[in-house]
């Protein structure tokens, strides 16, 4: 007989989903909220959908205090997203610099258009702040390869992630970080979308 998946409610819309699917927090010894995104910390845990929407929710309506029967501190609904949006972007972050050590990551313009046209990488970054033209000329060529993508990060950052100048485009070569970044960047666009990270 299949193992079954536990479930929990989300404090936010009280939908009922598997455990691995929503967002869990515990309590610090202090009683400060903290997002656990690994599920791992010690401690009872308290869930909400992989949604801003619902997270905003549950910490407006003080559904935190009524889990933990008690009071429980954190900064506020907006704050509460920061916290999970910084987290999950520090993870995202740090397989990309992975990756880049390993010599997987391809970037520049031409370098990453070729790319799409030849080897069909596994992901593509595109920069948050790159022009519109130019961002939709490489998530075309994404599409026409089969190659998902992502606007994550600006053209700043991206490039000194890689120890380059400003970059516009990356792309990760295929290879076994391409999954793990994959889930982690289809989770944080969840998060900002109202959806859950379930694939």
């Amino acid at each position: 007989m299949p193992r079954t998946e536990p479930q929990r409610s989300c404090l936010g819309c009280r939908e009922v989903k598997d455990k691995k699917d929503l967002l869990r927090f515990v309590l610090a010894p202090d009683r400060t909220l903290v997002p656990d995104l690994l599920n791992k910390l010690p401690g009872r845990g308290a869930y909400t959908c992989m949604s801003k929407l619902c997270l905003k929710a549950a910490a407006d309506r003080k559904q935190f205090a009524r889990s933990y029967r008690g009071e429980v501190k954190h900064a506020g609904a907006d704050e509460l997203v920061n916290q999970v949006a910084l987290r999950l972007e520090e993870r995202i972050v740090s397989y990309l610099a992975l990756a880049n050590k390993a010599g997987k990551v391809v970037s520049g313009s031409d370098m990453v258009a070729e790319a799409l046209r030849k080897r069909s990488p596994g992901v593509l970054f595109i920069a948050a702040d790159i022009s519109p033209e130019i961002g939709q000329k490489f998530a075309h060529l994404a599409c026409k390869s089969g190659v998902p993508c992502f606007n994550l990060l600006d053209k700043g950052r991206l490039g000194a992630l890689l120890g380059k100048e400003l970059r516009s485009v990356a792309a990760i070569e295929q290879s076994g970080f391409v999954e793990t970044i994959t889930r982690e960047l289809k989770r944080y666009r969840n998060f900002f979308e109202g959806g859950t990270q379930s694939q």
